[in-house]
C-alpha cells in the first residue's frame, strides 16, 4: 500500500448546469449493482422523495433482507419476475411477466410521480429479447425532466450505456462463491 498525502484543495469545480434527472447504470460482472441501487433509493427516500423500485427477475412474493427493510419503511419495492432463466419452468411466460412488468415500470417513470425509479435487473430481459431496447430507450428519453432512473444487470447494452449520465461497471476481482462457499444470509440476500 502507498501512503498518500489528504487534498488540502477542492479537486473539483462544482458544475454551473441545471439539476434534472439523470440516468444512472450500475453493470459488470461483480457484486454491487443493486445494492448499490438500493443506497440511491434509500438516500432519496431519506430526503423525502418518491421512490419506486422494480425488480424484473424476483418474484413478487420475495422476502429478501431488502423487502423486509423497506417494506418497513414504506419504500415501495416490486418483483416482476418468476426468478432467473434456470428456474424456469416456462420461459415465454417469463418473457410475458417481464414485458407486463415493463409497462408498470414505464407507466412509473413516464407519470412523473417518483423521484427515483429503480429498474433492477433489466439487463436480463433486455439481452434475452424479452424487452424492446428501442422502447426502453424511448421512455428514457421521453420521461419527465426531473425523474431519475437507475438501471442495474450484467451486460447492459452499449445502446443504454450510451445514453446514461452516469455508468458503473462493478468488476469481480474475488468472490467467495468462487472459493466454495455458499451464498450468505444477508449478504446475497
Amino acid at each position: 500500500m502507498q501512503i498518500e498525502t489528504p487534498p488540502t484543495e477542492k479537486r473539483y469545480e462544482k458544475p454551473e448546469g441545471e439539476r434534472r434527472g439523470i440516468v444512472i447504470v450500475n453493470t459488470g460482472d461483480g457484486k454491487g449493482k443493486s445494492t448499490a441501487a438500493f443506497g440511491l433509493a434509500l438516500r432519496a427516500h431519506g430526503r423525502g422523495k418518491a421512490v419506486k423500485i422494480f425488480q424484473f427477475m424476483k418474484v413478487p412474493t420475495a422476502r429478501f433482507g431488502e423487502h423486509r427493510m423497506f417494506e418497513q419503511i414504506g419504500l415501495p419495492i416490486e418483483g416482476l419476475g418468476d426468478g432467473f432463466s434456470w428456474k424456469s419452468k416456462d420461459l415465454e411466460h417469463s418473457a410475458q411477466l417481464a414485458r407486463d412488468g415493463w409497462e408498470k415500470a414505464r407507466a412509473a417513470i413516464l407519470s412523473g410521480e417518483h423521484f427515483l425509479v429503480v429498474l433492477d435487473e433489466i439487463t436480463y430481459p433486455l439481452i434475452y429479447g424479452w424487452l424492446p431496447l428501442d422502447g426502453v430507450l424511448q421512455t428514457l428519453r421521453d420521461r419527465p425532466k426531473d425523474v431519475h432512473v437507475c438501471l442495474t444487470g450484467r451486460r447492459c447494452p452499449p445502446e443504454i450505456i450510451e445514453l446514461a449520465d452516469t455508468v458503473t461497471e462493478m468488476q469481480l476481482i474475488k468472490h467467495a462463491f468462487k472459493a466454495g462457499i455458499p451464498a450468505q444470509r444477508g449478504i446475497e440476500d
